[in-house]
Formats: C-alpha cells, sequence, structure tokens
C-alpha cells in the first residue's frame, strides 16, 4: 500500500509540473506581450510585498519608466507606486529604453521574447545601512522577490526599498534594469557593466532552474547557497565549483543536467570575479533557507496521503 501511495504521490506531481507554465513560456510574456489596461487602472495582480512605509517625494527616491509607455498606461503604473501624476515633476525620473533591454538581456534571452517595447517601471529609494534590501511587486508575474533580491545583492545593491510595477500582468525580466540604473543615479554608486551583466544572467538562470526543479523558492536558495559558497571559500577552479553544486544539489534534492551545471559554474565565476559585501551574500543565503524551512512540507504530504485514502475508502465502497 506504501508503494502504491508513493506511486499515486510521484504521478500526481508529474501532472501538477505538466501544467505549470515553463519558464521560457513566461520569458515569452516580456513588456510587449499584454497591452490591455487593468479593470479601473488599480488592480495589481499577484501583488506581494516587503515594503511596508510608503515611498512618498520627500524620501528622494528615483523613478525608472519604461519608456514606451502610452499615457494611460503611465497613469496606472504611477498609481500602483503611490505617485501622484500631477507631482510626477518633482520626482528624479529616468526611462528604461527597449534598446537597453536588448543590450542587458540580449545574451540570456531571445531577441523576439524581450521584444520592441519597455514597460515595467521601477521606484527606488535608499535607507539607512543595515535596512536590507525590501521588493514589492505589483503586475509581475514571473520574477519573485526572492529573484530580484538575489541578482540585486550581485549588482551590489544594499539597504534600499524598491517598488516594481507594470500596467498589466509581465514577466518583470527587464524592471532589474531599472532598478540598478535608478540606485546607481540615486547613490552616485555606479553599478558596472559586468555587475548588470551577471545580475541579470542570475535572474534569468534562476527562473530557468526553477523550472526544472519545479520550486522557485528552492532555485533562489540553491543559487544563494552557492554565492555563499564560492565567496567565503575563494572558490575559482572550476572543479571547485562543480563539487560545490553537486553538494549543493545532493542537500536541497535537487538533479540538474550537466548543461544546467555548466550555465551555473559560469555564472559562479562571473560572480567570484565580483567585489561583493560577503554579509549581505550570508544574510540572504540564510534568509531564503529559513523561508523554505518553514514549509509544512510533512503536512502538504499527509493532505495528499489522506487524499488518496479517502478515494480508496470510496472505491472499496462502491465494492463492498
Amino acid at each position: 500500500m506504501k508503494e502504491n501511495i508513493k506511486k499515486w504521490i510521484a504521478m500526481l506531481l508529474v501532472c501538477a509540473l505538466a501544467v505549470l507554465p515553463s519558464a521560457s513560456a513566461f520569458a515569452a510574456e516580456t513588456d510587449q506581450a499584454q497591452t490591455e489596461q487593468t479593470e479601473a487602472g488599480v488592480d495589481a495582480a499577484g501583488q506581494e510585498g516587503e515594503v511596508t512605509e510608503p515611498i512618498t517625494k520627500e524620501d528622494k527616491p528615483y523613478l525608472a519608466l519604461g519608456a514606451n509607455l502610452t499615457a494611460e498606461q503611465q497613469a496606472v503604473v504611477l498609481q500602483l507606486l503611490g505617485i501622484n501624476p500631477s507631482e510626477l515633476a518633482e520626482y528624479d525620473v529616468i526611462y528604461v529604453t527597449n534598446e537597453e533591454e536588448h543590450q542587458y538581456l540580449g545574451n540570456y534571452v531571445d531577441a523576439s521574447k524581450i521584444g520592441t517595447r519597455s514597460l515595467s517601471s521601477v521606484l527606488v529609494v535608499k535607507r539607512e545601512q543595515g535596512h536590507g534590501i525590501n521588493i514589492t511587486t505589483k503586475n509581475i508575474s514571473y520574477c519573485t522577490i526572492g529573484m530580484y533580491k538575489n541578482a540585486l545583492i550581485t549588482a551590489g545593491i544594499t539597504d534600499a526599498d524598491i517598488i516594481v510595477a507594470a500596467p498589466t500582468p509581465i514577466s518583470g525580466t527587464a524592471a532589474l534594469v531599472g532598478a540598478m540604473k535608478a540606485y546607481s543615479d540615486m547613490t552616485g554608486e555606479a553599478v558596472t557593466e559586468q555587475s548588470m551583466d551577471t545580475a541579470l544572467n542570475e535572474l534569468v538562470l534562476t527562473g530557468e532552474l526553477a523550472d526544472v526543479v519545479g520550486d522557485t523558492e528552492k532555485a533562489e536558495e540553491l543559487v544563494a547557497y552557492l554565492k555563499q559558497e564560492v565567496l567565503t571559500k575563494d572558490l575559482e577552479d572550476e572543479n571547485d565549483i562543480r563539487l560545490a553544486i553537486d553538494e549543493a544539489c545532493e542537500e536541497f534534492d535537487v538533479y540538474l543536467s550537466e548543461e544546467e551545471v555548466t550555465q551555473l559554474v559560469g555564472l559562479m565565476q562571473k560572480i567570484g570575479n565580483l567585489d561583493l559585501d560577503i554579509d549581505s551574500i550570508k544574510d540572504q543565503a540564510q534568509e531564503l533557507y529559513d523561508k523554505l524551512s518553514n514549509i509544512d512540507a510533512g503536512g502538504f504530504l499527509d493532505k495528499i496521503i489522506g487524499f488518496f485514502k479517502s478515494i480508496g475508502d470510496f472505491f472499496k465502497g462502491l465494492f463492498s
């Protein structure tokens, strides 16, 4: 009976994964994919948030707007960001162009999937040292808070509140470009081309690994853990990095193909060449680990077993 339950559970999980959209499907839903306005301009599908205090103009934030927003779309975005359109001139505003999206994402996402318009927008405010990075997303259908946070730390960004918004649900991959541009202009601390490239590489690869693993949080944790290993142990040799990846996969019960391991090796070598705050990397890895550890996997498994037991009892009753 136990063996049958295990088989049924395995079949259920396979079926569930089969109907989930793939990372490539989400990548196809880039900033050009949807043009419909949200109803009444205020619906934020899939909103998630860590920013607990409103970001006001008195905070001196920077706003990075998608350069191809229509007037109606910009009004929606500003409303989601908590900005009065009549006060827009009082904000420091920069624009993210589609050309920049292709420049920075082109190495990792097919040009046809990047599209021809830049829509996602970001509001960034610098906070005091030790505040950490807090992120809220509105109408972002693919990139998670953990994915953004991991990539921003790789870009060297610390202690900021960030709100990412789009006029309709889109993937949000391009928003990372806006966040890095805004932070750099706001603080005067340049985000290097190498850092931007590595951060975007990490964002896209994490999404692909999440599709493979079937668990976005586990993929985020795996990448954060590997960054910590590479930086704290000063791993440079490809074989050493591969060994760290193998050990991490075993620890987190993850299977990756040779191609995926090779991609991770390349990313970790890039990260190893950056001048990063190791404490921030450690904190992020621990935060993601704690979050994943708190998931009640056992309770979920008990529910599945109970579900199949009820089905078995039902059929037993039919034939008794």
